[in-house]
């Protein structure tokens, strides 16, 4: 096939998955586009990139100054990002309230601004980074949010992981680049690195496997079958995908995540969810105890045959913690990648722009202060994630693994930026409380006990009282049977 007759059969492809896709929602709100061209512009290439134009790989003075082309698409996106969350019945009171560390940890990245080397170039970045929280928000703002989740998802991997396909196959000079040091090729994709090729082929496997797993007791189902078809040929290219991008962290990443799906879908842990919601972070600081008190990454590497230091992470470690930047407030917002600290470090390791370490970048550029606040939300959106096991245990399964992988991943990849990862993260912390009013037309009625009720909560005598789920209760099958008391005439339901 022609590399024109490729790119014909990829862009068919798509409209077809787009416009005919078995798992399509009914009356799917066109506002998710906005997140879903967010989440894949991190998952990709910038607009100037794809355009051929953007930072230059060559000169710090271009990596600071940035793209005209990719300042304009973000701030249209952050801008219909905000009208549309404006257009909402959105709590912000009870949004900030559920999101005090989130909130915390915004604040204190713009207050950095203020003491960064470089002020206006945070500032941009701070801004540019907020649109993040935006589209977020503007998923999980939806009046069916578990929905709005998958389909944002489904779309960002039906665009990402096909295109990928094609690039590395058909336009080699687009999806293959190579190395400055050793002219050693390596395989990218859609994307601008192996890792972060890695990093979709990853969130596309974990996805689709979750997917799967949630319908499959309804596999005899028509529909369901197809949907079934459609995850399993997406699930074999991520895979693909992942072998080529030879992503380390990935990979363990993506072997977690399907491990926690298991785990959290199980028999076991519906049964004992107290001990599941223990094990998760019991296992991090295991990990944590072995990676650094017997160097159990540098054991696995020679294991596998790979490089002990991580591919030159140790020795970047060790030089970036040398540049000695105020330990309690950090370098400013993003400002550590600057100016003649970047000259340095591109001098030692070539053209890099991040510590691969997640939380190494959060301390060079916000101080002990950021990390605390980092691990503040981590704790509480881990907190906030564990009340949904007892109302809705499909979100919650997702939501877990997505905490989950996003907390190993940041050990090898600094992801607690404007990163895919980031974005993945911000959709399982991020808690939106349940609107005061919302049109029960949008949403299917439950049966609770005998009583008419919305997934908002049972109407009594023209009263709402809310059942406290971020997404908005749980299905028929979830709730189970349940004994029909009696009610008494005072508290007669109105239907």
């Amino acid at each position: 096939m022609s590399s024109f007759a490729a790119l014909i059969a990829w862009f068919l492809l798509l409209l077809v998955l787009l416009c005919w896709d078995p798992a399509k929602e009914p009356k799917t709100s066109l506002a998710l586009w906005v997140p879903v061209i967010w989440i894949s512009i991190a998952g990709s290439r910038l607009p100037g990139q794809w355009l051929g134009g953007g930072v230059s790989a060559i000169q710090a003075q271009a990596f600071e100054e940035g793209n005209p082309i990719d300042r304009t698409v973000f701030f249209v996106l952050i801008f219909l990002a905000l009208a549309i969350l404006a257009s909402r019945p959105f709590n912000w009171g009870g949004f900030f309230v559920r999101n005090t560390a989130l909130i915390a940890l915004v604040s204190f990245a713009a207050l950095s601004v203020l003491w960064s080397d470089f002020p206006f170039i945070s500032f941009k970045r701070w801004f540019r980074d907020f649109g993040n929280y935006a589209v977020v928000l503007v998923v999980l703002s939806d009046p069916r949010p578990l929905e709005a989740v998958r389909t944002v998802l489904r779309r960002l991997c039906y665009l990402l992981v096909p295109l990928s396909v094609l690039l590395i196959k058909y336009f080699p000079s687009l999806g293959k680049q190579y190395s400055d040091w050793t002219g050693a090729g390596y395989y990218v994709g859609a994307t601008t690195g192996k890792n972060m090729l890695g990093a979709v082929a990853m969130v596309a496997v974990i996805y689709f496997f979750w997917d799967t797993v949630t319908r499959w007791s309804e596999r005899r189902e028509g529909r369901t079958k197809r949907i079934i078809f459609v995850n399993l040929t997406f699930i074999a290219m991520a895979l693909w995908l992942l072998n080529l991008a030879h992503s380390a962290t990935s990979s363990v990443c993506m072997a977690i995540g399907c491990l926690v799906i298991v785990g959290a879908r199980s028999k076991w842990t519906k049964r004992h969810p107290d001990l599941f919601m223990v094990l998760i972070p019991a296992s991090f600081f295991l990990y944590l105890i072995l990676a650094f008190g017997f160097d159990l990454n540098g054991e696995l590497a020679r294991q596998l045959g790979r490089d002990p230091t991580l591919t030159d992470r140790t020795g970047i470690w060790k030089l970036v913690l040398s540049m000695h930047t105020n330990p309690l407030l950090g370098a400013g917002y993003e400002s550590f990648w600057l100016g003649p600290r970047l000259q340095q470090i591109w001098k030692v390791f070539g053209h890099i722009n991040e510590s691969h370490n997640g939380y190494l970048e959060v301390y060079l550029n916000l101080g002990l202060i950021g990390v605390f606040l980092l691990s503040w939300l981590i704790v509480t959106s881990y907190r906030n994630i564990c009340r949904q096991f007892t109302s809705s245990h499909a979100w919650a399964s997702l939501a877990v693994t997505f905490w989950t992988i996003t907390l190993f991943y940041n050990m090898t990849e600094a992801a607690f930026k404007a990163h895919l990862m980031w974005d993945i993260f911000l959709l399982a912390a991020i808690a939106v409380p349940v609107p005061a009013e919302t049109s029960v037309r949008a949403l299917a009625p439950l049966e609770v006990a005998g009583r008419t009720a919305t997934p908002l909560g049972v109407r009594l005598r023209g009263r709402q009282f809310n059942v406290p789920n971020q997404m908005y209760g749980r299905s028929n099958r979830e709730l189970g049977p349940r004994k029909p008391r009696a009610i008494s005439h005072r508290h007669k339901t109105e239907v």
